[in-house]
């Protein structure tokens, strides 16, 4: 082969725990009689409240094909290049296993929030129930050198309380703020996802959403915007090259010869291009970029809907989609349209094959 699959996961092979029915039928045209696959395939996910192991065992449940974790692409993958942080304190936001996730991609001291209100009861107090019956007089003192959010909590009052108090005193939570100082201490972000599709009917809030509510309640109380060290997540530059140097791997693996020339995004738009302020100092890192193409395939079992466009002028018919997207990526209407809409992920299969003349 000489084209590689990037899966997005909800909505387009899942809903929730559900398995949607073409799937199953579009993975067995990807495997042959002994369960290998017949082309690189990444599952690139935005989620990140697990490990990439327990994420390809639901997936081979779900599908009925053995998949591995080097196949797993999470949102918080890219952070494995990140090595410069990886020996600092850092403060890590979301649920799930933090701490585990945390020390799989190297972070050697990683502190969750829980721990921070636990050593500084004083700070988180909206909850009522929730503050120290005793006067507390003793404080740990932590010094924190960066945040890292890895996808939306479930307390988020508590979260937002304490990632400003990080933000607002240069790492030392408990201290009066020092608006001066900025900009703040580095945050890395995992996710911008606004919503996801799940069980329900609508979309729900996703981490972008919570990245909303930080960015304008950081804003609101300086007058100056949060800055991200680095964005990362689809539909971010960094995930699409650490996910072709996953196709790599695999295709190297298994001693396929001919270089990998397309990659067809099911499911996901194309890249997006942050600020240039950005940091890209991780590019070292990964071998360069040898894909010449990256085409994407929209699927309608997800978020997408082709009946949400709205019109700017009601005397004209100019659509204009709503851009969902994250404040700190430029909208390009060219970027965000795909090369390809079709019903499901398996007619992606088959168009795909199509369009490589590849008979399995």
């Amino acid at each position: 082969p000489s084209f590689g699959f990037l899966f997005d996961i909800d909505g387009v092979l899942v809903r929730g725990k559900t398995p949607i029915p073409a799937a199953k039928t579009a993975f067995q045209k990807l495997v042959n009689s002994q369960g290998q696959f017949l082309v690189p395939v990444v599952f690139v996910t935005n989620a990140g409240n697990c490990l990439r192991q327990k994420k390809a065992d639901q997936l081979s449940h779900l599908l009925g094909v053995p998949i591995s974790q080097e196949q797993v692409m999470m949102s918080h993958s890219p952070l494995r290049m990140f090595k410069r942080y990886h020996e600092k304190c850092v403060l890590v936001s979301g649920q799930g296993p933090l701490l585990d996730i945390a020390q799989d991609l190297g972070f050697c001291r990683p502190i969750t929030i829980e721990t921070l209100r636990e050593k500084h009861p004083l700070l988180d107090v909206v909850d009522h129930d929730r503050r120290p019956n005793v006067p507390v007089s003793v404080y740990f003192c932590f010094k924190f050198l960066s945040v890292v959010l890895f996808g939306e909590p479930v307390r988020w009052e508590t979260n937002l309380q304490l990632i400003i108090d990080v933000l607002l005193t240069s790492g030392y939570p408990g201290n009066p703020y020092h608006r001066e100082n900025y900009p703040h201490i580095p945050v890395l972000a995992c996710n911008m996802d606004l919503m996801w599709v799940a069980e329900a009917q609508s979309p729900r809030f996703g981490h972008g959403t919570f990245m909303v509510c930080l960015e304008n309640i950081y804003k609101k109380i300086t007058g100056k915007d949060l800055k991200y060290e680095v964005l990362m997540g689809k539909p971010s530059k960094l995930t699409y090259q650490y996910a072709e140097y996953l196709i790599r791997a695999q295709a190297a693996e298994r001693q396929w010869k001919q270089p990998i020339q397309t990659l067809y995004a099911v499911g996901g738009s194309a890249t997006l291009s942050q600020g240039d302020e950005i940091d890209n100092s991780w590019e070292h890192e990964l071998a360069s970029a040898a894909a010449a193409h990256c085409r994407s395939v929209l699927v309608c079992t997800g978020v997408y809907n082709p009946h949400t466009e709205v019109s700017l002028d009601t005397k004209e018919s100019i659509p204009e989609t709503v851009f969902h997207g994250h404040r700190d990526f430029r909208f390009d209407p060219g970027l965000v349209e795909p090369d390809h809409i079709v019903p499901d992920v398996d007619a992606a299969v088959d168009l795909v094959f199509q369009l490589e003349n590849f008979a399995p």
